[in-house]
């Protein structure tokens, strides 16, 4: 029987790249302290734009192999984070891409966002049952900018956690396990803000042409709904390479990103979270893990 560390973090993510975007610098912060950190992944995220002209070819409208290219870019962006356990929901391809919402991708039957709830939380509910995770992170009930995958991967998450901890579900997925703490992503409207006060500063220009807005980071939030805060200042480093391993998708430049509509956004080292499971602390944390006993 494997013995697992006594910290175990668990993060749910719809595509590649998500979980470098949103949770790169607090994956390698743990992995680095020797916690466990297991990374979902729902779909490739095969339908997603391509930015490198060289790579067009892979685009669903073409060759149709991003989906396969990408599980190549996880793993790099893994490796460079230190985390060496990463899985894809129900296996690699179980469940596509389904495009932004309201694109005719949403209605393909093997899409995510057309999978059964309970049949798709159930793959999740035998990787909490075996990594017995205390501390899960997924996206808010929008997904944090209403793409379909992420609102699914919100519904997934949510039930799974529910159907973990219930002694009568599914026996053959393993013992019952009750995750402790709950943490969906999201970012405080005033990192956001001061993030592109120092983009405007930097009178960048090249290689974005453009400046995206706060309305366009997914999960601003009231700075008064944060609830811990991961201080990846350390990670920083270790956060671009990792974005940088997804080439597929973002372009990075210092400090700044961009995704396929070239609009520059601030690459935030500081990582905020806001909870909804398990017993809040007197004021912002610094650790998700406080308060969790082993």
């Amino acid at each position: 029987m494997t013995v697992l560390p006594a910290r175990r973090l668990l993060l749910v993510h719809a595509h590649p790249d998500d979980e470098s975007i949103n949770n790169g610098a607090t994956m390698a912060k743990y992995a680095a302290e020797g916690a466990h950190v297991t990374l979902v992944t729902c779909t490739l995220g095969e339908e997603g734009e391509v930015i490198p002209a060289s790579l067009g070819h892979l685009a669903a409208d073409r060759d149709n192999t991003l989906g396969t290219h990408r599980i190549g870019e996880l793993a790099a962006a893994m490796e460079v984070l230190g985390v060496q356990d990463h899985r894809f929901l129900g296996g690699p391809g179980r469940y596509r891409d389904s495009g932004m919402m309201g694109a005719p991708q949403n209605d393909r039957p093997d899409s995510f966002w057309q999978a059964d709830l309970d049949e798709a939380a159930s793959h999740l509910v035998a990787v909490i049952r075996e990594i017995r995770p205390q501390v899960l992170v997924a996206y808010d009930a929008n997904g944090g900018y209403g793409h379909p995958d992420h609102i699914q991967a919100h519904r997934v998450a949510t039930r799974a956690v529910e159907l973990a901890a219930g002694p009568v579900y599914r026996p053959d997925l393993g013992d019952p396990h009750e995750v402790d703490r709950v943490y969906w992503n999201c970012v405080p409207r005033a990192a956001v803000e001061e993030g592109f006060a120092r983009l405007r500063a930097a009178g960048k220009e090249t290689p974005f042409p453009g400046i995206a807005t706060a309305d366009d980071v997914p999960g601003v939030v009231d700075d008064a709904e944060i609830s811990a805060v991961i201080d990846g200042t350390a990670y920083a480093a270790a956060k671009t390479a990792a974005m940088r391993a997804h080439a597929t998708q973002i372009a990075v430049d210092g400090p700044f990103f961009a995704l396929s509509n070239d609009l520059g956004q601030p690459l935030f080292v500081r990582e905020h979270y806001r909870l909804v499971k398990g017993e809040p602390g007197a004021g912002r944390e610094d650790d998700l893990f406080a308060g969790v006993t082993a």
